[in-house]
């Protein structure tokens, strides 16, 4: 099979995961059901192979032609470790079972696409005890498929903590599977969901192989608008932010003003103390910012902080900047309103993992690459 790759996009949000396949795929159906992020969607790629509605009510009809890959960033919230962990016989994250049942559709009528990659938050691995992750692989092996994962941080290509886990199924993984876990992508969440799963699930397994990119020089200060093109907090605002601080942090932000310029991301928590619900004011300065967040569930904006001696102050991570730290193009046509734009960039995957993902892995399996490589 030779580029472009055909491939179909559910979950597709602003369409972050066709950005980082790139020009040598095809994207033959674009798939989400919230209207605003189809919107973003179609201004930046057009409506042609755009379909806006609920998952379960595409029919075999709306389907091309066997495709070579089929991505599905499913729903996280009812998997994450910030929410109620319904897992995915929960409403959101069980729209998975609506994509599977299409994957069982293309299989019984001999299109089923040869690659399939799941991408979900990192609470996949435990949620339900395991269960969610072990039905996920059941499924899979059931269409036919051997299968593996990936826990993948942004942060080896960009300056946000990240971490996603990208599950790969192939018909033919040929010779890219390693004989075992290796670090960083193999981690101990990751090996413990695999001591999970039966035998026979694991017999199917593939431990994916991907190479541990350069060291990365940006920071997050390098995709900061300056400093006159931003507003900034009230003195008062940004004081009674940083009162939140716990000691811990305090010293933290004195420790880094102390040494000249320094930028900072902050998060407002809630925390229990002493047996009771507090929220603090949580800052890291490694030159990271804290993973995007959707605003749903009461999820706070992430805040920049700039530390100079005695001068501190604090304003919003602007939806750009946000952009930015996704790996998304100055051009990328963002929500004209900020909430929508940070749900948009809360809910992608980062442009750069899917890039490698799809270099070193996806497309090496259509190539037939792997085979030649044993």
């Amino acid at each position: 099979m030779h580029a472009p790759f055909p491939f179909l996009e559910f979950f597709a949000g602003g369409g972050m995961a066709r950005l980082g396949l790139g020009p040598g795929w095809d994207c033959r159906l674009a798939n989400d059901f919230d209207p605003a992020k189809a919107a973003v969607y179609g201004a930046n790629f057009g409506d042609t192979h755009l379909v806006c509605g609920d998952i379960w009510r595409l029919q075999p009809g709306d389907l091309p032609d066997r495709p070579a890959l089929a991505w599905a960033s499913s729903p996280c919230q009812d998997l994450s470790l910030a929410g109620l962990r319904g897992g995915l016989q929960a409403g959101r994250s069980g729209a998975f079972w609506g994509f599977h049942r299409l994957l069982e559709i293309l299989a019984q009528e001999g299109r089923a696409p040869r690659l399939v990659v799941v991408e979900n938050v990192t609470g996949l691995l435990s949620s339900n005890a395991g269960a969610d992750f072990t039905a996920l692989c059941a499924a899979l092996d059931r269409l036919g498929y051997r299968f593996g994962a990936l826990e993948i941080d942004a942060a080896l290509w960009l300056p946000q903590s990240r971490p996603r886990v990208f599950v790969v199924a192939a018909r033919d993984p040929g010779a890219l599977g390693a004989a075992g876990p290796s670090a960083p992508f193999h981690g101990e969440r990751l090996v413990s969901a695999f001591g999970r799963l039966s035998p026979s699930l694991q017999s199917r397994w593939v431990w994916w192989r991907l190479a541990v990119p350069p060291a990365r020089n940006a920071t997050l200060a390098d995709v900061l608008e300056p400093d006159h093109a931003v507003t900034w907090f009230a003195p008062e605002r940004a004081r009674r932010l940083l009162a939140l601080m716990a000691p811990l942090h305090r010293r933290r932000l004195q420790a880094a003003a102390a040494g000249g310029r320094a930028v900072g991301a902050l998060y407002r928590r809630v925390r229990t103390e002493a047996g009771a619900k507090v929220q603090r004011a949580e800052i890291r300065f490694d030159g990271l910012a804290g993973c995007l967040r959707t605003p749903a569930g009461g999820s706070s904006r992430q805040v920049i902080v700039v530390a100079e001696g005695t001068s501190v102050r604090a304003r919003l991570l602007t939806p750009r900047e946000g952009a930015r730290l996704m790996g998304l193009p100055e051009d990328y046509r963002l929500p004209a309103g900020s909430t929508a734009a940070m749900k948009l960039l809360g809910d992608g995957v980062a442009v750069p993992v899917v890039r490698a993902l799809a270099e070193q892995v996806l497309e090496p399996l259509l190539t037939g690459a792997g085979r030649a490589a044993a």
